[in-house]
């Protein structure tokens, strides 16, 4: 099997799975209690706090763990409001749907959504945000990079101008930490959401870097977790967090990783094209530079007109290629993309689009079948099509 999902590729290490059979088996006492073992297991959750932290340049007393990223981007918003007592949010059409069906719910309560345009390739207009930031936003959230074409937004504009208006930033870093070395405390980002799975590390478990002084009223209310969030913490996933996190430090040890990986992403879509080649990419197409990333170096969205994303997926999967929809979590679903509509790819090319992510251990030789088998695909589907619509459009 060739995995190329989001979800998939970014599979637990043997280290990862240590770590969480380890608390599972060893550390599985309340890391609230008093006595021995549960003292022991504070230490692992401790522990890992300092590596999750290490990993994104943040103090370890800022790292709050929730149950992922889902939950620490509603923390930020339903925080942000009720500490600011304001009612506005900004934000993008291109969002996780985390983000966008938090802010659909937050509308039927009386909030104000408000958008920022976007530019091509997907990427916020960071020039027309200044006339959407009133004295009543409570937070500007904007991710660091697409879950579904990898575009990195200009995330150091957005907050440099949110902060010259004392506006509390949200930058959802679910897709950017563990792939590329983060640095928040030399960044104008106030919140930051992360997601342990994202980076090899076990599902279910999050977190949301909160700087000093960012006014932010808990959720779930309760004493675990500095009274940010409360409910007992899940230390065998926190625990396969910080392992996960050492790792991807690691990794950045060594810069050349991700030029490697950067390259391969390129040849694989130029591949894809050369085989079938109506094909396009959607998102920023601008090959990998690790000085300027346009986009992730693991993301590829392409796009196979007049095909239905659904039954290539089906037919990928029996020939042994996993990939995804539009986001992972919600590729069971039949309409196209929201955030490739949002982004103006006409609704023939959004309907046949395909996500393919690469992780840490993907290889060329990976990459070459999988081509190989998408040609395949694709024309055994054109194949099936009457023949009207099978011409070019």
């Amino acid at each position: 099997m060739i995995y190329l999902d989001n979800n998939a590729t970014t599979r637990p290490s043997p280290g990862v799975i240590e770590a969480v059979r380890r608390a599972l088996e060893q550390d599985w006492a309340n890391p609230s209690s008093i006595h021995r073992p549960g003292q022991s297991a504070r230490r692992v959750v401790e522990l890992a706090r300092e590596s999750v932290a290490a990993l994104i340049g943040a103090r370890a007393r800022d790292v709050v763990f929730t149950s992922g990223g889902t939950e620490s981007i509603d923390l930020a918003f339903r925080g942000a409001l009720r500490a600011t007592g304001r009612r506005v949010v900004v934000t993008t059409a291109v969002e996780h749907e985390a983000v966008r069906s938090l802010c659909d719910a937050l509308e039927t309560t009386g909030v104000e959504v408000r958008q920022i345009p976007l530019a091509r390739g997907g990427v916020a207009d960071a020039d027309a945000l200044p006339g959407l930031l009133t004295d009543d936003v409570a937070l500007v959230s904007v991710q660091w990079a697409n879950n579904e074409t990898g575009a990195v937004q200009p995330v150091e504009r957005i907050g440099a101008l949110c902060r010259e208006r004392r506006i509390p930033f949200h930058c959802d870093g679910t897709q950017w930490a563990g792939k590329m070395p983060t640095d928040i405390s030399a960044t104008p980002i106030d919140l930051l959401t992360l997601s342990a799975h994202k980076l090899h590390g076990p599902k279910g478990v999050g977190a949301l870097a909160i700087r000093r002084g960012t006014p932010l009223a808990p959720v779930l209310h309760g004493v675990q977790e500095q009274e940010r969030r409360g409910g007992t913490e899940n230390v065998p996933g926190i625990a396969g967090f910080g392992a996960a996190a050492e790792e991807a430090r690691a990794w950045f040890a060594e810069a050349s990783n991700r030029d490697r990986l950067g390259a391969l992403r390129d040849r694989f879509e130029q591949r894809v094209l050369e085989r079938v080649p109506d094909a396009h990419v959607n998102g920023p197409a601008d090959p990998w530079r690790a000085d300027h990333p346009t986009r992730l170096w693991n993301t590829t969205n392409i796009a196979f007109p007049r095909l239905e994303a659904e039954a290539l997926l089906m037919l990928l999967s029996e020939k042994g290629v996993c990939a995804s929809a539009g986001a992972a979590c919600s590729s069971g679903s039949l309409e196209p993309s929201p955030v490739l509509l949002a982004m103006g790819v006409a609704p023939e090319y959004a309907h046949g689009a395909i996500r393919f992510s690469l992780s840490r251990e993907s290889t060329w030789d990976e990459l070459e079948r999988a081509a190989a088998i998408i040609e395949q695909c694709v024309g055994r589907l054109r194949a099936s099509m009457p023949q009207s619509s099978n011409e070019p459009a």
